[in-house]
């Protein structure tokens, strides 16, 4: 989350845009958004949505998971697990073996 707040800071400046104009587009209070910023509240969507509007980006832009998406991370630790539990000579339930 701390990485999106960053994100959203570094664009708005790139854009020459206030706090309190942001804050004014989102209808909250400049300390709100202030604390969006500072990654002091969780961005929801909606919030995510709205200020990607404002900044005229995809809110992916923001906040993207992409780097997680289409990998086998899963399936890459539990396959480490498996190997790290046979050279350890524990045990494996059945359905593993």
């Amino acid at each position: 989350m701390k990485i999106c707040g960053q994100t959203i800071r570094k664009i708005r400046r790139d854009r020459d845009l206030t706090q309190e104009y942001m804050a004014f587009e989102l209808g909250i209070s400049q300390k709100a958004y202030s604390d969006i910023e500072n990654s002091k509240v969780k961005i929801n969507l909606e919030i995510l949505t709205k200020v990607s509007g404002i900044l005229d980006i995809k809110p992916s832009d923001i906040c993207s998971i992409s780097h997680k998406c289409g990998t086998n991370d899963y399936e890459d630790k539990y396959n480490e697990l498996v190997e790290y539990m046979k050279q350890n000579n524990i045990a494996l339930p059945l359905d593993l073996q």
